[in-house]
């Protein structure tokens, strides 16, 4: 099993990398579909289904489909020129992607919200079509967004092929057992084995560079969420604020000490300014998912600007724990909100961090099992109920107490040597079983929890 870093840790753009990412790197490969197709098409038509629908206005999906029918890529999104081309679309009702011409598109017509019942692959599900000029379907392919910005199609989907199917690699562990056992056998840590896994697909310079541009895409958006105020999008009229929660701390430096818990605002500032820019729709790093997107570069910022002895030099070995760690998650049950809940989302990625903490403070690898287990187990049963389907309450401040159960959970398994009663496989399983368990009105669908017990209008 190998899942790249750059596949858990891929840049993009909020407010959801299930809602936004998934449709348009489905809409993009979708793209190249037709390309390849000796007919040409003369229309598209896009039909979202399950979480799509549900929560797929207050996700920006419908957004995310028409710019990514029109071409647009999340690695490289312009907001303003997405802008300008969204309101070209709904004047014109056309799009014109690379190479396939102009093909009529009307967003109000041909995006579909279809209510029913989820498609039987995943809660999350797009159809795109392509047309002829009558208006019939000549071609269309069901896709899944499985989180994380992931996208399989219903054939893919159906034959498994969820891992990169290339060369073995050098540490193919598919667990946690067999991840501490590579470890033991071979002397490594667990940052080690999953560098020389990354370097059987990737030259060091490639390796190293991407790495680098991770932290900095989320170091970024962390400086960018503490200097802006303001209130979301969306119509919840949710007030930013890190900005004001930074500023406060900033101004309480040098007057009398602080409470000892202060630590925790700070934590939690970090992440949420993350998730207040993810929101706001702007530039984020799935980690794992968008939703979670503020959990691990907030431990991070958290560990480089308070904790004595942190270097910048130390984030690589960070992402390649953290990124171990989401594989096996991902592997072996889920990071969907829409497939096992907010356990599945920030569950996951309190699970990263606290295990890409402990790593950098010098644990064990088996220290570091048993910080990603602390981290999630502590997360079990959380249900992903986001009001009006927007990713802001509970999302924004649960990354904030994500960050500080990570922290926790990582100088819990420093007091220790490892040996502890839970494994990290049998979390994971029980994380799996319990999203399986969970009602769907708890995924991601905005129909239970506090979406209908808040009023939100």
């Amino acid at each position: 099993m190998f899942l790249s870093v750059f596949d858990m840790f891929k840049v993009g753009v909020g407010p959801s990398s299930s809602h936004t990412i998934g449709p348009m790197v489905a809409a993009a490969r979708f793209l190249d579909h037709l390309r390849a197709q000796p007919f040409r098409v003369a229309g598209l038509r896009a039909s979202l289904h399950g979480s799509l629908a549900f929560t797929g206005v207050g996700h920006a999906t419908d957004r995310a489909v028409i710019l990514g029918l029109a071409g647009f890529v999340a690695d490289d999104y312009d907001a303003a020129k997405a802008e300008a081309e969204l309101a070209r679309i709904r004047a014109a009702h056309n799009v014109s992607p690379a190479g396939l011409g102009v093909l009529a598109f009307h967003p109000k017509d041909d995006v579909v919200f279809d209510f029913g019942p989820a498609l039987p692959g995943h809660a999350n599900g797009l159809i795109l079509r392509g047309l002829d000029a009558q208006g019939d379907v000549v071609t269309q392919i069901t896709y899944y967004s499985i989180g994380g910005g992931f996208v399989l199609t219903e054939a893919e989907l159906a034959a498994g092929k969820d891992t990169d199917d290339g060369p073995p690699v050098p540490y193919p562990f598919q667990t946690a057992a067999q991840m501490l056992e590579m470890a033991r056998s071979s002397g490594k840590s667990i940052a080690q084995m999953k560098r020389e896994n990354e370097l059987s697909r990737r030259d060091v310079g490639g390796l190293d560079k991407g790495l680098t541009r991770i932290w900095e895409v989320m170091s970024a958006c962390i400086d960018r969420g503490m200097a802006t105020d303001g209130v979301l999008p969306g119509g919840l009229n949710v007030r930013r604020r890190a900005k004001g929660i930074h500023d406060a701390l900033m101004a309480e430096r040098g007057l009398n000490q602080p409470a000892p818990h202060t630590i925790n605002d700070w934590m939690s500032m970090y992440a949420m300014a993350v998730n207040e820019e993810n929101a706001a729709g702007g530039q984020v790093v799935t980690a794992p998912t968008n939703g979670a997107a503020g959990v691990v570069p907030g431990v991070i910022r958290y560990w480089l600007d308070h904790v004595p002895g942190a270097s910048v030099k130390a984030v690589p070995e960070f992402l390649l724990t953290a990124a171990a760690i989401g594989g096996l998650i991902k592997f072996n049950a889920s990071i969907s909100g829409a497939e096992c809940g907010c356990q599945a989302e920030v569950g996951s990625a309190s699970a990263m961090a606290a295990a890409g903490l402990c790593a950098v403070m010098g644990g064990t690898p088996e220290q570091i099992e048993n910080a990603a287990e602390i981290a999630l187990e502590h997360h079990l049963g959380m249900t992903c109920d986001p009001i009006r389907g927007l990713v802001q309450v509970p999302c924004i401040e649960r990354n904030g107490l994500g960050c500080i159960k990570a922290v926790s959970a990582a100088s819990l398994s420093l007091r220790g040597d490892g040996v502890h009663l839970v494994p990290l496989d049998a979390a994971i399983e029980t994380m799996r079983q319990t999203g399986m368990d969970m009602s769907e009105k708890y995924k991601e669908t905005a129909l239970g929890g506090l979406a209908v017990n808040v009023p939100n209008c």
